[in-house]
């Protein structure tokens, strides 16, 4: 329950529709509780000669009628405006990138501006009365009106500067760096984690399947693992979150198997149709990776932009550099109750670099500063395991630019940062000011 509960906050907070509709609820209600406040006789005079509102009531109707007419006119403009940005990220970004849009609150903000004000003067111009009708003339709810309008011209004038600097592609890499660093935060420790069982533990287990199909979004492991602990089980799940789910295969294995061991993982997972990055470390950075392969294509080839996500993923390494990422392991009675499978260094590596490389194979520039990336973190980084991880890279981009860079001149200087490299993962960051002889190595 706690993972759908996580899932359902997920989807409320990235959907489009949530801000507007809240804003176009509370107009409403203000309309209502002004048009009330005005029946009654709590306003003061003063307020009502010198600040309110003092024309008739076909003046207030002709007022209200323009207002509603101009901000709904707005709206669909400002809608327009919207899709062809998300079009536009779509097809130079990545259509993964698009909630990058639709959750912006500044768009969400605009768009429910505009319909709340339309949705205010609707109501307010309901209660507006003749002479013939029964006189009534709501002068604050007029003058609340007229404040909207303002401030909608305000909100129009930040629309179109915000979205100018959202479909710029740099801005759009920091956007999706800082959901990086972010997922780095939630999804990483400092303490040290239990290593998980060897296999022949898990060798007399049954297999838990799974009827549903879609990507795995969240799993409730303290719950499950207090499940387990209850039934004196184990259970090792069979997938992570960003993994997809098939109908009828596997999910789990439980040792010893238990009855209702299916309905419990059911009840403690949350299935989706798309990825998010909130559980997944690895989606989040393909996100990034997917604006630099893109860059790369033919169609766009802007190097340029795939040397900006780079430098990104160098700093999320880096910062990634005194944590640690989870085993996924779940201890109970010092006993391994859960076993989540977990994204190793390694493997995030090849999330990072394989893609990038792969596309710029034969693109010296880039290739470059794949390797003085690697330099910058092989040189913070101090666990001898990450240092090989890192190595194993640098060789892949050396052998590429050997087979693939027929200029001698790029080739060499491709080299010679492989070798400063080498030279850092030996050394240290101070390995450029050694003396030759010096034969300490990693």
């Amino acid at each position: 329950m706690t993972a759908r509960l996580r899932k359902l906050l997920d989807d409320l907070s990235e959907s489009f529709w949530v801000l507007p509709a809240l804003i176009v609820l509370a107009a409403v209600l203000t309309a209502f509780a002004l048009v009330r406040l005005d029946r009654s006789d709590l306003l003061p005079r003063w307020l009502l000669e010198g600040w309110l509102y003092d024309g008739g009531a076909t003046g207030a109707r002709t007022l209200l009628g323009a207002v509603a007419s101009s901000t709904i006119g707005v709206a669909g403009t400002v809608f327009s405006i919207t899709i062809a940005a998300l079009s536009l990220a779509a097809g130079q970004m990545g259509p993964r990138l698009l909630r990058n849009f639709t959750k912006d609150r500044g768009n969400q903000f605009t768009l429910g501006a505009f319909l709340g004000t339309f949705s205010y003067t609707l109501i307010v111009l309901r209660s507006v009365r003749t002479q013939d009708e029964g006189a009534f003339i709501p002068h604050l709810s007029l003058t609340v009106a007229i404040i909207l309008a303002f401030v909608c011209v305000a909100t129009l004038v930040y629309f179109v500067g915000h979205m100018a600097g959202r479909i710029n592609v740099d801005t759009v890499i920091e956007l999706v760096s800082d959901e990086v660093q972010s997922a780095i935060v939630r999804l990483t420790t400092e303490k040290p984690q239990a290593d998980p069982p060897p296999n022949d533990f898990w060798s007399n287990g049954a297999a838990v399947d799974d009827s549903r199909q879609g990507y795995l979004l969240h799993i409730d492991d303290q719950g499950l693992a207090d499940w387990a602990t209850e039934h004196k089980t184990s259970i090792r799940m069979l997938v992570r979150p960003g993994h997809h789910v098939f109908p009828g295969a596997p999910i789990a294995v439980i040792v010893p198997p238990v009855e209702g061991a299916a309905a419990a993982i059911r009840n403690a997972t949350a299935l989706g149709q798309q990825r998010v990055s909130s559980a997944d470390l690895e989606f989040a950075v393909r996100q990034l990776v997917e604006v630099a392969v893109r860059a790369l294509s033919p169609g766009i080839n802007d190097p340029h932009t795939a040397m900006s996500a780079l430098d990104r993923l160098g700093a999320a390494l880096c910062q990634m550099v005194p944590l640690k990422l989870p085993t996924g392991v779940v201890m109970r009675d010092g006993c391994p109750a859960l076993v989540v499978p977990s994204i190793q260094y390694d493997g995030l590596l090849n999330v990072m670099f394989h893609m990038i490389r792969q596309n710029a194979s034969a693109n010296a520039v880039v290739l470059i500063r794949i390797l003085d990336v690697l330099t910058a973190v092989v040189s913070a980084e101090r666990d001898h395991t990450r240092m090989i991880s890192l190595k194993v890279h640098a060789d892949l981009v050396a052998g590429d630019a050997r087979r693939n860079v027929s200029t001698p001149a790029d080739l060499h200087d491709i080299e010679r940062r492989h070798e400063a490299f080498l030279t850092t993962l030996r050394y240290g960051p101070l390995g450029a000011f050694q003396p030759l002889n010096d034969s300490r190595t990693i």
